[in-house]
């Protein structure tokens, strides 16, 4: 039989710097640059009055991009947690008297 030798194996060699990704929050220079672009056609279109004016007439696409804006999740903090308060409000729709004086 031959005497071998086992040889470790040694992992590739990282950069410092591997694995790290972008930090938390941190907005990709595309996003960011269409993001400016965006604001900037926004503003020489007339701004917020242009745009109160394009949704008076058309509210249904209006309504649909105001849904995209809002977060998807809503969380509140240690501090200051999110509170469920349901209300029950009984009215009447009508005149129950003279439901009540025929029974």
């Amino acid at each position: 039989m031959s005497d071998s030798k086992e040889v470790p194996v040694t992992a590739k060699r990282k950069p410092p710097a591997a694995g790290k990704g972008r930090p938390k929050g941190a907005i990709n220079k595309t996003t960011k640059a269409v993001k400016e672009a965006l604001t900037i056609a926004f503003d020489e279109l007339g701004g917020v009055d242009a745009l109160k004016t394009w949704a008076q007439d058309n509210q249904t696409q209006f309504y649909q991009l105001w849904g995209k804006m809002l977060p998807l999740q809503v969380a509140g903090d240690e501090e200051n947690p999110l509170q469920v308060v349901t209300k029950v409000i009984l009215e009447s729709l009508g005149d129950d008297s003279k439901d009540s004086a025929s029974s």
